[in-house]
């Protein structure tokens, strides 16, 4: 099987008990938000949406929200609580790294907790620059990945992994990861059509906002 369609399939698969311990917004893209939501928000986009709980805090400030996911499973999950919770967010099925979204669409972005399940570097980049593509000139996102500064590695270095999910009955779900170590993470954003606006390690996960790099 297709290494992306796999990771489509586990989160297809793992999507409703997942969303169900997914209840809160990070307070790393609750603050990111609010440093830039006061700006004139017309197209906001969660890139990896999940269950759509960081597309709920970016829909008090965007005219639109755009929800884009792989997992199929995860979408319904998305749509189920745009309607429980009364917010807006147009939901689409696709890959990171090719993105259904016009060149210079999107105001502000929250990429959070994917760019880690993409099996190769090769398909990240793409993902980064697919991103880079969508955002306005002078347009903001938040980008994260799991650490090697998490508590649960010895590694210092990146490493390719499998972390499993327990579902209710004691079943395991192996899950792809790539565990970046920082100076590999903004190599890779370096090596994008991304530049860094500012990094920071938290929670075990590494952080930057980004931006377009107008030179590129």
């Amino acid at each position: 099987m297709d290494r992306r369609a796999n990771v489509r399939d586990t989160y297809d698969r793992i999507a409703a008990h997942f969303a169900s311990t997914r209840e809160y917004a990070w307070p790393e893209v609750e603050s990111f938000v609010d440093s830039y939501g006061d700006r004139d928000i017309d197209v906001a986009l969660d890139l990896g949406c999940g269950n759509a709980r960081h597309a709920e805090v970016l829909a008090e400030h965007a005219t639109r929200v755009l929800g884009v996911d792989v997992s199929r499973g995860l979408l319904e999950t998305a749509a189920d609580r745009s309607r429980e919770r009364g917010f807006t967010v147009e939901l689409v099925q696709a890959d990171a790294s090719t993105l259904p979204v016009r060149s210079g669409a999107v105001d502000i972005a929250v990429y959070v907790a994917t760019l880690h399940h993409l099996p190769t570097r090769e398909l990240r980049l793409a993902s980064l620059d697919a991103l880079a593509d969508v955002l306005v000139s002078d347009g903001v996102a938040l980008v994260s990945a799991w650490s090697t500064a998490h508590d649960a590695f010895e590694e210092t270095t990146g490493f390719d992994t499998t972390v499993e999910w327990t579902l209710p009955g004691g079943e395991t779900v192996d899950r792809f990861y790539h565990i970046y170590d920082s100076q590999e993470f903004t190599a890779d954003l370096e090596a994008s059509s991304l530049e860094t606006v500012s990094f920071e390690l938290s929670s075990g996960n590494c952080y930057a906002v980004v931006r377009p790099n107008s030179s590129r």
